[in-house]
């Protein structure tokens, strides 16, 4: 497909500005189209049951990492706590 340019705007074609707006539109609705047809028929999507096993899961591991930490906590406030109390003791 050949393009003929007049030297006068808005004669001959569409503007570029037009045809640029159309095309993003056209692949941006291209693209939710895809989307769309990508959840719901081609992905994966967990049942109920390995939905709640996987959730007790993350929700244990979350509980024993908070104890880890408050462990890691309070043996370095511990820690702290000593020092400040021989700091304070060699003034």
């Amino acid at each position: 497909m050949v393009e003929h340019w007049s030297p006068k705007p808005g004669v001959g074609s569409s503007s570029l500005s037009t045809r640029a707006r159309r095309n993003n539109m056209s692949r941006i609705v291209e693209i939710w189209k895809e989307t769309a047809d990508e959840l719901t028929n081609k992905v994966t999507w967990p049942t109920w049951e390995e939905l709640r096993s996987s959730t007790t899961i993350v929700v244990i591991a979350s509980i024993l990492f908070a104890i880890v930490i408050l462990l890691i906590d309070k043996a370095f406030g511990g820690i702290m706590d000593i020092l400040y109390s021989f700091l304070e003791e060699s003034k």
